[in-house]
């Protein structure tokens, strides 16, 4: 019999296999039914082609599929856990991600209302302990509606999207230094703060439209989308879009005192968090010894997980809020800057029931300060503080309870 396939055809380096010997009539593609024959001699597998599922010359097709290996087993009988290098990761993302959310979407009502609190120069009560804080929040809340503390978090995500796309396109295009090397010297830390300084200007209208955004009382306010802000940050560039008032800063006038607060932030927070990430992996490595394998041992390991990405946590929550205690005073000054003449409303930071208008007129930075310490005194710069303390006693407690969340998930896997 011929084979399966035309002589000719070798495309594949094919060659035909050796057919069942003849067993009744064939004419061309049909059988004759009469005779009897065989079908288990016709019914077989397709050729196989050399190249095909990885076969070598002189192979053929499997005709059953191996069942997959069942997972290794420990001595228990258990099935093996996972490797440590997969838990190590998966803790160190599920906390981060905790913290994260923590930080722009959970904290977010604490820095509306504290925003709200340094803005309003007729508050009278200055709102220094949380219990103060929390009850006009909630008042607020009561008459508005959720929405009313929740404002403006899509700008701030606009705000630091143009923060680090800015930044990263000064440093490709000049010689700026993004990142600071071990081996540091002070040019190029000059260089940095100097690409730090221009992000800031470049961000700093969009920053005061944001700021506009998230301190406008709900009940005047429209509903905006989320690249509202960049079209007014563009119209405040441009002087277009914007209400006209005489008591309008200009923006060459904010350059000075946003660069200032954003640098110093900046510079405050990197040594604060170099420090605590030294003196915790100081601290680690001096009670590390090693220690003989016994019951707790697996619990040691856990640990030993959660340790690899905890101290990083831990290091840039004390250094965000180091930095936001010491420069409270100055981003007062620099938000009251920002609001003046813009026309904003904002909601009674007292009772939480009115509305109040802006209406400051501050001539620059230094006319602000004198006139906040002159007609509210040295703790009007620390309106709305009580807000920090909530803000970061929440960021602390999500941290703790997501630790013992995964610590307990890490040790049944």
């Amino acid at each position: 019999m011929s084979s399966r396939r035309p002589d000719s055809f070798d495309g594949l380096g094919y060659r035909g296999r050796e057919d069942p010997p003849y067993v009744g009539g064939y004419s061309g593609r049909s059988f004759n039914n009469s005779s009897s024959i065989d079908l288990q001699h016709w019914v077989t597998t397709p050729p196989d082609i050399p190249g095909s599922r990885n076969l070598h010359f002189g192979d053929s097709t499997p005709q059953f599929d191996t069942a997959p290996a069942p997972p290794a087993a420990g001595d228990d009988g258990q099935p093996a856990a996972p490797p440590p290098d997969q838990l190590n990761r998966f803790a160190g993302f599920g906390i981060g991600l905790a913290s994260l959310f923590t930080e722009n979407v959970l904290a977010h009502p604490c820095i509306v209302f504290r925003r709200q609190c340094q803005v309003n120069y007729h508050a009278r009560c200055y709102h220094l302990s949380p219990m103060t804080a929390l009850s006009v929040m909630y008042n607020v809340t009561k008459t508005q509606g959720p929405k009313a503390l929740w404002k403006g978090m899509g700008s701030t995500f606009v705000v630091q999207g143009v923060t680090l796309g800015t930044e990263g396109i000064i440093s490709e295009c000049t010689p700026l230094p993004r990142e600071l090397s071990h081996k540091w010297n002070p040019k190029q830390i000059a260089g940095h703060l100097l690409l730090k300084g221009l992000t800031y200007v470049v961000a700093m209208p969009f920053y005061s439209a944001s700021l506009i955004e998230t301190v406008q009382s709900e009940i005047i306010r429209d509903n905006p989308g989320i690249l509202d802000c960049v079209k007014e940050g563009v119209g405040r560039v441009m002087g277009l879009g914007i209400p006209h008032s005489k008591r309008l800063l200009p923006l060459w006038g904010l350059v000075f005192p946003t660069v200032l607060h954003g640098v110093l932030h900046y510079i405050v927070s990197s040594s604060v968090q170099k420090l605590v990430l030294y003196l915790l992996q100081r601290r680690s490595r001096s009670e590390s010894s090693p220690k003989r394998l016994g019951p707790d041992s697996g619990s040691e390991t856990v640990q030993n997980m959660l340790d690899a990405y905890f101290p990083e946590l831990i290091a840039s929550f004390a250094a965000s809020l180091c930095a936001d205690v010491l420069l409270f005073p100055l981003e007062t000054v620099l938000h009251r800057l920002h609001v003046q003449g813009t026309r904003t409303i904002i909601d009674n930071t007292d009772l939480g029931f009115e509305v109040l208008p802006i209406n400051t007129q501050y001539e620059g930075m230094r006319d602000c300060i004198n006139a906040i310490r002159r007609e509210e005194g040295t703790m009007g710069f620390y309106k709305g503080f009580g807000t920090i303390v909530i803000q970061y006693s929440l960021h602390a407690a999500v941290l703790q309870i997501t630790k013992m969340i995964y610590s307990t998930l890490l040790q049944n896997a």
